[in-house]
């Protein structure tokens, strides 16, 4: 069954000529069926031209002809292919320290608690890794290098997931962080690596790196978290989506925990789950 969110349009014929593949509103209504059900992400019917784009490179890989054929394979078979097929259809806008005043807050939070008492934080949905360091960086500067501070770091898509366990950007993408930050943090490559950077040893290891479905209920963790950065990602879901997923939440939090959304989302519809403590910022009820 499609979702409700699927338009119907008359035309079922190509939505535009001279492509390299016939790309029909049939096609089309069933990728944003299948992401749905694989991802919980909402297409809207503007994300045309970015599906067939995205998605055109998973063709001329699998070597099918047409969207109809490897959507008709992709729905008869459950391997690899289907991360993939997640991976093209995820957004992954990110840089350190986005939202600023996100880690403001989440320093003074840090510091109300006595000093020696252990963190456990979750960032989900952090893409290349610029958001988790970004959390990192904030607690040892508050708390010290050497506090009892662990990060689980998650995302759906395991391309940027990858890259975010590397640690390595390039220099020119990291012109918001202050040069007593880059010192402290940051080794810079020489040679064959000159022009990039990596994050420090010490940084790295204060994060754990996992794959993570939203809408999945395996969700892997065993204990509750202090704070939860989700931020930009319930755009992505309908409002039922949102409400599970903001459930589940509300579970692996620990009570008057923090929760940290993105700048456009607005959760007042579960005023019985958080209580709005802040610009987008909420206590665990």
């Amino acid at each position: 069954m499609k979702p409700a969110f699927v338009s119907e349009l008359a035309s079922a014929g190509p939505l535009a000529q001279g492509r390299e593949f016939i790309w029909t509103q049939a096609d089309f209504s069933r990728v944003q069926g299948l992401i749905y059900q694989r991802a919980g992400i909402s297409l809207h019917d503007g994300k045309h031209a970015m599906v067939y784009s995205r998605l055109s490179r998973r063709l001329r890989e699998t070597g099918y002809s047409s969207f109809a054929e490897y959507l008709t394979w992709l729905e008869q078979h459950d391997g690899g292919e289907w991360q993939e097929f997640v991976n093209a259809l995820t957004t992954n806008l990110t840089a350190f320290f986005r939202e600023q005043h996100h880690f403001e807050i989440f320093s003074d939070y840090l510091g109300s608690r006595p000093q020696g008492a252990p963190w456990r934080v979750w960032c989900n949905a952090a893409s290349t890794g610029e958001e988790p360091y970004s959390i990192v960086i904030t607690a040892f500067e508050t708390l010290g290098s050497n506090a009892a501070f662990e990060l689980v770091a998650s995302d759906i898509d395991s391309r940027v997931l990858a890259t975010a366990a590397q640690g390595m950007y390039r220099i020119e993408n990291l012109k918001g962080l202050s040069p007593e930050r880059m010192h402290k943090f940051f080794l810079r490559g020489k040679g064959a690596n000159a022009g990039l950077a990596r994050v420090k040893p010490e940084l790295a290891r204060a994060i754990e790196f996992i794959s993570v479905n939203l809408i999945r209920d395996d969700w892997p963790f065993r204990e509750p978290f202090d704070v939860v950065f989700c931020r930009n990602v319930m755009i992505y879901f309908d409002a039922p989506t949102q409400r599970r997923v903001l459930e589940r939440i509300h579970r692996v939090l620990k009570p008057g925990g923090m929760l940290f959304v993105g700048h456009a989302e607005n959760f007042s519809e579960s005023r019985d789950l958080f209580t709005l403590r802040g610009k987008t910022v909420y206590e665990r009820r």
